[in-house]
């Protein structure tokens, strides 16, 4: 599958708020958006009417970008959500939310969304007791995951853990960071998904 392969902190600047890609470097001074809060390119300073196509389109970007998406996998989404009961919007966060790659960052067994789908293609976590290297698997209710007992980034976890000592564990999952190990107490709701965003103009602007 492809994807972007590009400078991620560009990524942030042109969305004009942290996407926290790289994990403890978004937490330091050496974050870009600390040193240059403004648009990458020689013309980045200028200011840039925003018309509503723009803004739809800024605020399409920063939910792909965030979660670590190409455009088709990410229309992809919005039709399953569109097809879903209930509000569309908050139907696509919850399916981005329960992809697994997505639960063990919010887990707090990676520093970043990029180390957790690296580490579930490197087999380090199962789920019910079952292998599990798809990072795009969306987890169900009641779906128990944990550490692989035969895992070779145990370091990599741990350290992940330290970083994220003290740090929040959203309401919808249960989590044994002792054991590294954790449970799908329900599905997420949109006041549980902590991202600044406004999903109603990602539907607003694939309903055109």
């Amino acid at each position: 599958m492809a994807r972007y392969r590009g400078a991620v902190c560009k990524l942030c600047r042109r969305e004009g708020m942290k996407l926290f890609l790289k994990g403890r470097r978004c937490l330091g001074d050496k974050c870009a958006m600390e040193k240059r809060a403004y648009p990458p390119g020689e013309h980045g300073k200028r200011r840039i009417k925003a018309s509503e196509y723009r803004i739809q389109l800024r605020e399409k970007q920063k939910v792909k970008r965030t979660y670590g998406l190409m455009e088709k996998q990410f229309h992809g989404y919005y039709e399953l959500a569109n097809r879903q009961k209930g509000i569309t919007g908050e139907n696509l966060l919850r399916v981005l939310e329960t992809r697994f790659d997505n639960v063990i960052y919010r887990s707090g067994f990676a520093t970043s969304r990029q180390e957790a789908r690296q580490l579930v293609r490197h087999g380090g976590f199962i789920i019910n007791g079952h292998r599990v290297n798809i990072p795009s698997y969306r987890l169900k209710l009641d779906d128990v995951f944990g550490i692989n007992p035969k895992t070779k980034d145990q370091v990599r976890i741990d350290r992940a853990i330290e970083v994220n000592d003290g740090t929040a564990v959203p309401e919808w999952l249960e989590i044994d960071r002792k054991n590294i190990s954790g449970k799908v107490r329900s599905l997420p709701e949109r006041a549980h998904i902590d991202l600044n965003i406004q999903e109603q103009l990602i539907v607003e602007l694939y309903s055109k």
